[in-house]
């Protein structure tokens, strides 16, 4: 079975943070491929600065298509809404459970939260979930601390937002070095976050 991480988000832009992190979790742990799985934008929550799923997609393809282990995923594109991960987890396992062993990629500042996630003890009894470091306010919950599947990964620390992104460059700031080209390249095509 191949080993499977899978990096959620919205990638609003995906930004060479992002990069950097999946590329470093498929080179430096035993994970051999990295899904960047695209949370889709939920009818219930109306966001103006939240791109189409197919833009966000797009992005994300452009930032990945160069690296043969990153695969950017519209698998909840599909799944009703509001969608939590369990359910994507469920889901994906049904449908490649044969294939791939599916493991969590998450930040430390996600993990100080993992506790309130939906069913995060079935996550946990049948996913491991690789993190890397975040500089955060607040604690990890003392039982998620050596748990057997929870793996501390020393990555980079990137402290680039996509929040960053969208608010400079509309105010007009050269933010091209924090995106990869091809990304830039759409962005600035389709005149996105002016």
């Amino acid at each position: 079975m191949k080993k499977v991480g899978l990096y959620f988000g919205t990638f609003n832009p995906i930004h060479i943070g992002h990069l950097a992190i999946a590329n470093h979790m498929v080179e430096f742990s035993d994970l051999e491929e990295v899904w960047l799985v695209i949370t889709p934008h939920s009818p219930f929550k109306k966001k103006k600065t939240l791109l189409d799923n197919n833009h966000r997609y797009e992005m994300v393809y452009e930032a990945t298509k160069n690296y043969p282990k990153l695969h950017p995923s519209k698998i909840e594109f599909d799944l009703p809404q509001p969608n939590y991960t369990v359910n994507t987890l469920v889901h994906l396992s049904e449908k490649h459970g044969t294939d791939y062993e599916f493991s969590l990629l998450m930040g430390e500042d996600n993990l100080k939260g993992l506790h309130k996630w939906k069913n995060y003890e079935a996550i946990l009894e049948h996913h491991h979930i690789y993190v890397y470091p975040r500089i955060s306010e607040g604690e990890v919950d003392h039982s998620f601390i050596g748990h057997p599947k929870i793996i501390p990964i020393q990555a980079p620390i990137m402290e680039i937002s996509s929040t960053f992104i969208r608010k400079h460059h509309k105010a007009g700031k050269n933010i091209r070095p924090l995106l990869p080209e091809n990304v830039w390249v759409y962005l600035d095509e389709m005149n996105f976050y002016r």
